[in-house]
């Protein structure tokens, strides 16, 4: 359904053009799918040397993911706030002061 200015002139902004993708929501993206695609991708790691610890490669590898996914999501996270205000502001919206405290009880 799509909005429209009353004739009071209150109601959503306008938008001037389609919506572009933000090099911000890029990097979200990328770093989102390279935790997705990367432990998809068995080839590279479905062998059993290098051991380390007497573990075999496969085992190794996927536990070395485990922080390497997890800082990829939080930078995500981190760049997805700061865009998501910034969209907010250019689509004439009121700006979350704690946008990550969004849906918690006060």
């Amino acid at each position: 359904m799509a909005h429209r200015e009353s004739s009071s002139g209150v109601g959503p902004p306008a938008r001037t053009g389609p919506r572009r993708t933000s090099r911000a929501w890029l990097a979200v993206y990328v770093c989102l799918g390279i935790g997705i695609v990367v432990p998809l991708l068995v080839f590279l790691y479905d062998q059993e040397k290098p051991t380390f610890i007497g573990f075999p490669f496969y085992y190794w590898f996927q536990f070395l993911l485990i922080p390497i996914v997890s800082a990829l999501t939080y930078t995500a996270f981190r760049i997805s706030l700061r865009a998501t205000e910034r969209d907010r502001k250019a689509f004439g919206l009121p700006a979350d002061e704690r946008p990550q405290d969004r849906g918690k009880d006060d």
